[in-house]
């Protein structure tokens, strides 16, 4: 008799696991923008690619800052890398864009979160990330920027 009822438990089993499945917080998730009227982030540019190994410090503070920035913003001023180098670890269809060849600064500032950067603060760290386009009236002397999607410490002073 406990067969008999097996097909039939396993059978409610698995429709309720896929009725579960299939919601998440309690609404039916069809596919697209889970968030109608907001706007998606552009994808990331893999030609423009590079990966960087340095030291990782707080930027200087500017002069006249009113009020202390939203940690929680991604922002390229609160963090920089400092005695740069290039490092050669990227998947093939990477780096190859004329802007991430042109990079070559000893000093690069970071964009990204707080929270990304600040466990790092004054270590030697390899950083990959995409160079970010200067803007058209940004001074050639500025150093590049790159949006950070990547960092791991390699040791825990800078020398």
């Amino acid at each position: 008799m406990a067969l008999e009822r097996t097909p039939s438990v396993v059978a409610l089993i698995v429709a309720s696991t896929l009725g579960a499945a299939a919601q998440v917080g309690g609404k039916f998730v069809v596919g697209g923008n889970p968030t109608p009227g907001t706007e998606q982030p552009v994808p990331p540019n893999l030609s423009d690619r590079i990966a960087l190994s340095g030291c990782l410090r707080a930027a200087p503070k500017s002069t006249g800052a009113a009020e202390a920035p939203d940690p929680n913003v991604p922002s390229d001023s609160r963090f920089v890398l400092i005695g740069a180098t290039r490092v050669d670890r990227l998947p093939p269809g990477t780096g190859g864009s004329e802007l991430a060849a042109a990079a070559s600064s000893p000093t690069y500032r970071l964009e990204g979160l707080d929270s990304q950067f600040s466990p790092f603060t004054n270590a030697k760290v390899e950083i990959s990330g995409e160079i970010k386009p200067r803007a058209s009236e940004a001074p050639a002397s500025n150093s590049p920027t790159l949006i950070v999607e990547f960092v791991q410490k390699l040791a825990s002073t800078c020398k």
